[in-house]
């Protein structure tokens, strides 16, 4: 297969992910936008107002690019493992699988799908935020790298997690149970120099917490781990769950009824 017809097959998958977004984005775009518009009204606004400033920030200054980021990993995280796992139900996903398309662009296909809904929900929710807080962008390469790295490995992820699925209850089991508490517990609502040290060193197993600081620094320069330590985490992880989906698919695994 020609690099021209490799690129008109990864277009048409895009395109079809794009008009899917728009078409229904009460559904896709609307509900992570009111949600988090929630997140500034009560805890930044109510809550925050009452609350000393953190690393020099007001709370909900510093809330908002964790709060962007919850948005990012969740939309990303289930547009992929919802369309991949539609596919493999109505039996659309072996009419891709049989056409000529290398494994590597059916992959990309449905990930940037998944990239694309997470970038539009993040520029929604940080346009949102502007309403309610005053924003700063110490860099932008770092803003814009942490978006796309992050977006890539939750797309990733949810294409794992509906390879597996043996059921539309399978695909939320991973959001419910691993995404929501590793989320939570990320160091969006606080900063975790405000920890005893044994829980500093727990905190640090959590992988969001590299991202949210990763993009905090973005925005204000400031974060509780080294922003080299940051992308080197953000980058493993992205690097692993790549060569995972290549191997499940190269051993089609779970690419069928």
């Amino acid at each position: 297969m020609t690099p021209t017809k490799q690129l008109t097959g990864y277009y048409t998958m895009m395109r079809a992910e794009f008009v899917r977004i728009i078409r229904i984005w009460s559904q896709t775009l609307l509900p992570p936008v009111i949600t988090t518009s929630l997140y500034f009204i009560v805890f930044g606004t109510f809550i925050g107002s009452q609350l000393a400033p953190i690393h020099g920030l007001s709370y909900i200054q510093f809330i908002v690019p964790g709060l962007i980021m919850m948005s990012v990993i969740t939309s990303s995280y289930m547009n992929t493992v919802s369309t991949f796992y539609f596919a493999k139900w109505t039996r659309t996903l072996d009419e891709i699988l049989i056409s000529p398309m290398p494994d590597w662009v059916v992959i990309l296909g449905f990930v940037s799908g998944g990239m694309m809904r997470g970038l539009i929900v993040g520029v929604l929710v940080f346009f949102v935020a502007l309403f309610f807080t005053h924003l700063a962008v110490h860099s932008a390469l770092v803003l814009l790298l942490a978006l796309v790295l992050t977006s890539g490995l939750f797309s990733l992820g949810g294409l794992i997690n509906g390879v597996f699925a043996k059921g539309f209850d399978g695909i939320s089991i991973v959001p419910t149970f691993v995404l929501t508490p590793l989320t939570y517990l990320g160091g969006i609502f606080y900063s975790i120099q405000q920890f005893p040290d044994f829980w500093q060193k727990v905190s640090l197993a959590n992988p969001i917490l590299y991202m949210v600081n990763a993009f905090r620094w973005g925005f204000f320069g400031v974060s509780d781990i080294s922003i080299w330590v940051c992308f080197g985490v953000l980058g493993s992880f992205t690097l692993a769950a790549m060569l995972v989906v290549l191997w499940l698919f190269r051993r089609g695994i779970g690419l069928k009824n």
